[in-house]
């Protein structure tokens, strides 16, 4: 990507729109999960790097890195997984859930809510900015969860294909997040997404259903469910529009 060695994005990196494409270096042959360091946060560059197994992952003060891990973490439909206290919580309606309604809340959320073990975000400013908008042109969803009126918890991921890579996931109550994130992948199960990619494993992500697959069995099934996008519209197979009217009441 060249030899930029600065915090966070290289401002010399051409900017990519949402049509244009670079190939990144075959993590398939790489031993390390590090694929490369530099280039920016433009909408071509992060589509590019998701077609491809690719996601941004660094600290603030480091370069743009980016990961393909191995193994992944995914959920599949028949593995994801709901306790009975969580279908519990869902049938009572405690939470109210939408999609797409207040994507900075949730993005800033994320970026904001202490984590026990982590010293700080990944999250900083510059993927703030880019993930909102790839939100504005259609491709990173979030689900919301609220609680008399109240944005309590939340998360976010981005839409290619038949896949959804889940990037983060907040919660200022117990089981908001689990409850949007659950209701999420039930509505993104039932719209024909063949996995959720959870990038790296967590006891969390575990217990929600989430398997470990070696990068190369990943890149398989990446493939096929980005493949849709070769006999349906691109509007529909990649973007799918706002969810906002799109829930579909799960339980």
């Amino acid at each position: 990507m060249g030899y930029w060695r600065g915090p966070g994005p290289d401002p010399r990196f051409p900017y990519l729109n949402e049509s244009e494409r670079l190939q990144f270096p075959n993590p398939e042959e790489i031993e390390d999960w590090i694929v490369a360091i530099g280039g920016n946060l433009s909408p071509g560059m992060l589509l590019s790097a998701y077609e491809q197994g690719i996601f941004p992952w660094y600290n603030p003060e480091d370069p743009l890195i980016w990961q393909s891990p191995d193994p992944r973490f995914v959920i599949y439909p028949e593995t994801l997984h709901i306790s009975e206290s969580m279908r519990k919580i869902l049938k009572k309606h405690l939470f109210t859930i939408r999609f797409d309604t207040d994507f900075e809340g949730v993005i800033h959320g994320c970026a904001s809510v202490p984590r026990p073990g982590q010293n700080g975000t990944w999250i900083s400013e510059d993927i703030i900015e880019a993930y909102t908008e790839l939100h504005r042109l259609g491709w990173v969803h979030s689900a919301e969860a609220y609680l008399e009126g109240r944005l309590v918890g939340g998360c976010y991921g981005i839409r290619i294909g038949n896949v959804f890579c889940g990037e983060s996931m907040f919660a200022l109550y117990p089981n908001a997040s689990k409850a949007a994130f659950l209701t999420l992948a039930k509505n993104l199960f039932n719209d024909e997404v063949q996995f959720i990619d959870c990038q790296v494993p967590t006891e969390h992500l575990r217990s929600l259903g989430g398997q470990e697959l070696a990068r190369t069995e990943f890149f398989k099934l990446l493939k096929k469910a980005i493949s849709v996008r070769d006999s349906k519209d691109l509007d529909q197979a990649d973007r799918r529009g706002s969810w906002t009217n799109r829930y579909t009441e799960i339980f």
